[in-house]
Formats: structure tokens, C-alpha cells, sequence
């Protein structure tokens, strides 16, 4: 996938600058200090920002977008809510296990701590099956060794992941291919 002269700005502020980049098969990180523009390149390549200029080829049809808020489903349990991106309980019950929260199944989002209701939307975007995976800080809140344990969902993939993130030890453990969006 190929991102080529993207400019973005909210009212006078420009956000992306003729910002260009190639994704491929594998992680890539997004790093930088906050307002550098993670979280707006990750919602323009998702289709919900829409670009003053600049394009985006060559991305698959299938796209997997996590938030930096939680987004669950108030009146739906931990597996409704992962059920809503994939209609298949096996497949839901799958990741609720691997994020390590089988146990939540039917719990309500609001008994869930911070922490968890990340967990339950790393799953849920794990469970969509996309063909690209976009991750905005999905680990935030989350200690070294459960990371460490939860990394593997991502490491393992086949497809091109964009995932944003603040912690150099989190990056550290995730690996990939790092874009310093500071430097750009």
C-alpha cells in the first residue's frame, strides 16, 4: 500500500504535510510526540479523514481499524461485542481467550477495567479478518508482560499492520519497521 503526498489540516493547523510512505506485509510502528499526525494518517488511510490533496493506492479491501477509545458496545457483553465484526462464536470465543479474558465472556463493558475494555477491542479487531490491521495505541494501559504475552497476536500476522504508539519499550517488544512521524 502506498500513501503518496497526503495533506491534512483541521481549520489552520496542518496535520500531514506531504506526508508519503509505502506499507508492507509485516508491523509498522508509528512513532512521534502527540499532534505529529499517528492518529490522523491512520483514520485517512482507514477512509474516515478525507485528504485536501494527496492519495492512497493499493489498499486492501478488508480494513480493521482500532481506536484510541475503547468503542465497545455499551448494552453488548465482552463476546457480543467481538461477535459484531465476525457473526461466529468460535471465532469470537478465540480471541476473547487469547487476549486472556475468557473468563469476561458476558460481562458488560462498563464492570471491565480500562485495560480490559482494550483488550476487548484489540480482539475485536484481531476477529474482523482484515487484510490490513490499524492499531492506534492499541497496548495503552496495558503492563510490559501482558504486552510481551499479546504481541504474538500481532507478530504472527500475514498482512500489513500500522500500529501507533508513545512507549519505546512497547516498541521494543512489537519490532517491525519504525516511521518517526517527528521527522517527517
Amino acid at each position: 500500500m502506498k500513501v503518496q503526498d497526503l495533506c491534512v489540516r483541521y481549520g489552520d493547523k496542518i496535520v500531514l504535510d506531504h506526508f508519503s510512505a509505502e506499507f508492507d506485509t509485516g508491523i509498522t510502528l508509528l512513532t512521534g510526540p502527540s499532534g505529529f499526525g499517528k492518529t490522523t494518517l491512520l483514520h485517512t488511510i482507514a477512509g474516515l479523514v478525507v485528504p485536501e490533496s494527496g492519495t492512497v493506492t493499493g489498499k486492501p479491501e478488508k480494513t480493521a481499524l482500532m481506536f484510541q477509545e475503547d468503542r465497545l458496545f455499551p448494552w453488548l457483553n465482552a463476546l457480543q461485542n467481538i461477535m459484531i465484526v465476525c457473526d461466529d462464536e468460535e471465532r469470537a470465543r478465540y480471541y476473547l481467550k487469547a487476549v486472556e479474558l475468557e473468563k469476561e465472556a458476558q460481562t458488560m463493558p462498563e464492570a471491565l477495567s480500562g485495560g480490559m475494555r482494550r483488550r476487548i477491542s484489540f480482539a475485536r479487531a484481531l476477529a474482523y479478518d482484515a487484510d490490513l490491521l490499524l492499531l492506534d495505541e492499541p497496548f495503552k494501559g496495558m503492563d510490559l508482560p501482558l504486552i510481551r504475552r499479546l504481541a504474538p497476536l500481532v507478530q504472527d500476522l500475514n498482512i500489513p499492520v500500522i500500529l501507533s504508539s508513545h512507549s519505546p519499550e512497547e516498541q521494543s517488544i512489537i519490532g517491525g519497521k519504525i516511521l518517526e512521524m517527528n521527522k517527517l
